[in-house]
């Protein structure tokens, strides 16, 4: 079977040959297992054959980017959705936000236009070029896209953003909404222009490690209505979707399902989430991609890692509905030897009719 086939039958809850795999592993991490072996060529996702392709577009404000100041240890640099932000050169981190441009509603009014689709955002020939190497290589092909209570918060701040959404819930569901409906005018674009992508993987981080950074009852008045009408646009389209979401989201986890959700990923195992449990009571109606702990493919004793999956996999792969991911991306840390052994034990473990 094609990569695409597998994910294709996972997520209708099928049983495949095995089930598909794709990971995330850090530009460290490649860099560090080129040192160790793992050949410059082919690509790390073509080497150890991740069933996964992606297309996207342009949904930012469009802002001029500028570099406002660059040592030997970081450079701040204003983006294109207008925020400032300082990237270490030295270390793997998140940026970290200095300023915004959009700080208040007024300011959100005089600059929304700016998001309004034009064809420019969407390259199509690239977008061609990757659908033919997808075709090619038996991949399945998404159209990615960022939105949300995530993309929202890299526009106006955590901050600002979490305090809006008890004071001023109007203007942040709004905000939501209008990424929403970005995505979904650029793929209806590519779609009529015969772009065939496979399904839609959509990004909207809304956990910490403890528990989703809101609540469950401003989920559904803020996030859920843009939810339902992106869900509701791809599967019109006959497209599947999955969601990137880091951190505890188990409490979102049933107004996700409500909402049309198809498959939940990475399910990290630091911040909670437990993937046995989230396939015992979700597994025959949402799909999981995810949930196995990187700390275990760092684990001194490799017996570590081979419980983790022994543990997990037999268990989420029952029925389809299982995508292997590790539980967010495979920092540095990780060997290449140990990591050709993780996809080995995923490949032994996660074969059915065996």
């Amino acid at each position: 079977m094609s990569g695409k086939e597998r994910v294709f039958a996972v997520l209708n809850f099928q049983e495949p040959d095995r089930i598909p795999m794709t990971d995330s592993p850090w530009g460290t991490s490649i860099a560090r297992w080129r040192r160790e072996g793992m050949p410059e060529q082919p690509d790390p996702h073509t080497y150890f054959g991740f069933e996964f392709a992606s297309i996207g577009s342009d949904t930012t404000f469009q802002f001029p980017a500028e570099v406002l100041e660059d040592t030997d240890e970081y450079r701040i640099e204003r983006n294109a959705q207008g925020a400032v932000a300082r990237n270490w050169k030295t270390r793997t981190s998140t940026p970290e936000y200095l300023d915004f441009t959009i700080k208040t509603p007024e300011d959100w009014e005089e600059h929304k236009p700016r998001l309004a689709f034009t064809p420019d955002r969407v390259d199509l020939e690239a977008c061609r070029q990757a659908v033919a190497q997808a075709q090619q290589t038996g991949r399945f092909l998404t159209f990615n896209g960022a939105y949300g209570y995530d993309k929202t918060q890299g526009i106006v701040g955590t901050e600002r953003l979490l305090m809006a959404m008890a004071d001023n819930p109007d203007w942040v569901a709004d905000m939501f909404m209008t990424s929403a409906q970005m995505i979904v005018d650029a793929a209806r674009y590519l779609i009529d222009n015969g772009v065939d992508f496979d399904g839609a993987f959509v990004y909207n981080d809304m956990g910490y490690r403890n528990a989703s950074m809101f609540s469950p009852d401003m989920y559904r008045r803020l996030q859920k209505p843009a939810d339902r009408m992106l869900y509701g646009f791809f599967h019109e389209c006959g497209r599947k979707v999955l969601l990137h979401s880091c951190g505890c989201v188990r409490e979102l986890v049933p107004d996700l399902v409500d909402a049309g959700l198809d498959c939940l990923q990475p399910l990290e195992v630091k911040a909670g989430l437990d993937l046995v449990e989230l396939k015992r009571n979700f597994g025959d109606k949402l799909a999981l991609m995810g949930g196995i702990d990187v700390r275990a493919m760092a684990a001194e004793d490799p017996s570590a890692i081979e419980q983790e999956i022994a543990t997990k996999i037999p268990v989420a792969m029952k029925g389809g509905g299982y995508i292997y991911h590790s539980d967010h991306s495979v920092p540095d840390n990780i060997s290449f030897d140990r990591y050709c052994y993780v996809l080995e034990l995923v490949r032994e473990y996660g074969t059915y009719g065996q």
